[in-house]
């Protein structure tokens, strides 16, 4: 084995070279050589770090949101156009080529994308943090393990696999189709048929596009759970839808297929299981001296109990993980841009949103359509009502 540059030849040559140099150029080719070791050795050292411990995807991901309009993009030229897309989300090297594989994978990547903004923004519209998405506001939450976290983690990896399970059952991919469903128990009783959305291959995919996180610290770990929180209110809403067939309507033979809940719904249940988050710390097990996730419920209690759950480190649990309490949001920070001028809706949430700052009161008239018809044929005929309504705002 060779221990030192003597015994490597390396020392011997390179003195042989410089025994002729004089003597200042002699101490410029040490600061040479110095120099090339220093550079060798930092990149090994580059080169061994540790990949990041997740690949991130939508609201949880690098992409700025500004390049991918909540309405739509313009349309691109057929054949590669996706490839296109593709790079505009700023995906990671892996998810790159997962994109680039199939054409219908890029188009449900940005709908998957759209889906969850527009729910989250919609699930907390009544809330101080309205779901600020754009700016550096989305980027710092991201940085915290706040119970906003969790729930862009959790709606993120819903509305991808809702939108990849939908795509399939659409005929929008090449890779999947429809949901064959060959384990319902009653299948004798009726023949499977229509197209159901692919849920099995849609949780596969998303499992492989976000890859294997790291579970060597909290973060990850909780960051994993929340995602994986996500996956399984998807799965845990697939509903049978049957339709008969037979004389005069009778049942005898029925046609079935899996469908997936409306987004909406899921949106529902993951803003219940934000409120009702559960803040955890880690805590170190004696006998292996790993860490493990323990809940901060009972604070009046001694140290909290570790969560059950696989080899007592990742809790299996529905409920969304936070690692620590929520900023107010009331005032402008790196988090939100504050409430100030935010509408609120009288004896509803303006005490909330507001802060205790009180709100103002502005009048103002509005047109709408009012007493539509339909008309033979084929048209909506309405009259134009003109009403005044009032408008409340916080104050600054």
């Amino acid at each position: 084995k060779c221990n030192t540059f003597s015994k490597c030849g390396f020392y011997t040559a390179t003195q042989e070279k410089r025994n002729d140099l004089p003597w200042s150029r002699s101490k410029m080719l040490d600061g040479h050589l110095l120099l090339g070791w220093l550079s060798i050795t930092l990149i090994v050292y580059l080169l061994s770090l540790p990949g990041p411990s997740a690949a991130y995807f939508g609201l949880t991901g690098n992409e700025p949101l500004s390049i991918l309009p909540l309405n739509s993009l313009p349309e691109e030229n057929v054949g590669r156009a996706h490839y296109k897309l593709c790079d505009r989300l700023k995906l990671e090297k892996k998810q790159r080529r997962m994109c680039r594989r199939d054409p219908g994978v890029a188009e449900t990547l940005r709908e998957a994308i759209t889906m969850s903004a527009l729910e989250c923004q919609y699930q907390f519209r009544f809330e101080r943090w309205n779901c600020t998405l754009e700016g550096r506001h989305r980027a710092n939450i991201l940085k915290r393990g706040f119970k906003e976290t969790a729930f862009l983690y959790a709606v993120s990896s819903a509305g991808l696999t809702h939108a990849m399970a939908k795509a399939c059952s659409a005929g929008r991919m090449e890779r999947c189709t429809c949901d064959e469903a060959p384990d319902l128990e009653n299948r004798k009783a009726w023949q499977w048929g229509g197209c159901g959305d692919n849920l099995k291959y849609a949780n596969k995919f998303v499992k492989d596009f976000l890859g294997k996180r790291s579970n060597k610290d909290l973060r990850a770990r909780v960051d994993m759970h929340n995602t994986n929180v996500g996956m399984k209110v998807i799965k845990a809403g697939v509903e049978t839808t049957c339709k008969c067939h037979g004389v005069s309507g009778s049942c005898t033979v029925q046609t079935c297929w899996r469908q997936l809940l409306p987004f909406h719904e899921i949106g529902k249940q993951l803003k219940s299981r934000y409120e009702a988050s559960v803040k955890v710390g880690s805590s170190t097990n004696e006998a292996t001296g790993e860490g493990e996730i323990s809940t901060g419920r009972g604070l009046q209690e001694p140290p909290p109990q570790p969560l059950p759950g696989l080899n007592d480190q990742i809790p299996r649990t529905m409920d969304l993980l936070h690692i620590e309490d929520s900023p107010s949001f009331c005032r402008p920070s790196k988090y939100s841009s504050g409430t100030a001028a935010r509408k609120c809706y009288k004896d509803k949430n303006c005490d909330a949103i507001c802060c205790g700052r009180g709100h103002n009161t502005q009048s103002r008239e509005v047109t709408r359509p009012c007493q539509c018809q339909v008309r033979w044929c084929c048209y909506v005929e309405c009259k134009q009502c003109t009403q005044r309504e009032e408008v409340y705002t916080c104050k600054g």
